[in-house]
């Protein structure tokens, strides 16, 4: 018989690996509690700073867009996207999101 996960015993840990350098593990251990809880915004953010700091940037993208469709004046969540478009070369879809984070008077 399976045991379900603590959820946020989990959420604890991918938090410590992620602030000891551990992107790549934190990304393991946060997308089944982002699979399980897909409106946790919490999970969902921390789940895309991994994945933004492990250059995954096509699931860091796919992060942010769930986090900013849940929560669409969140400035953080804006600028990470705009960011992370860059990176992937996408100035111009970038431009929209950096205009609205200035506007939500995010850093």
């Amino acid at each position: 018989m399976t045991q379900p996960i603590d959820l946020h015993s989990e959420f604890l840990r991918a938090d410590l690996l992620f602030s000891m350098g551990q992107p790549d593990a934190a990304a393991r251990i946060l997308q089944p509690i982002v699979d399980t809880e897909p409106r946790n915004e919490a999970a969902l953010e921390l789940l895309a700073r991994a994945y933004y700091g492990s250059a995954q940037l096509g699931p860091a993208e796919a992060a942010l867009d769930r986090l900013v469709d849940l929560a669409p004046s969140n400035g953080w969540a804006r600028r990470a996207l705009a960011r992370t478009l860059e990176r992937q070369s996408r100035g111009g879809e970038a431009a929209v999101h950096h205009r609205v984070a200035d506007a939500l008077g995010a850093a």
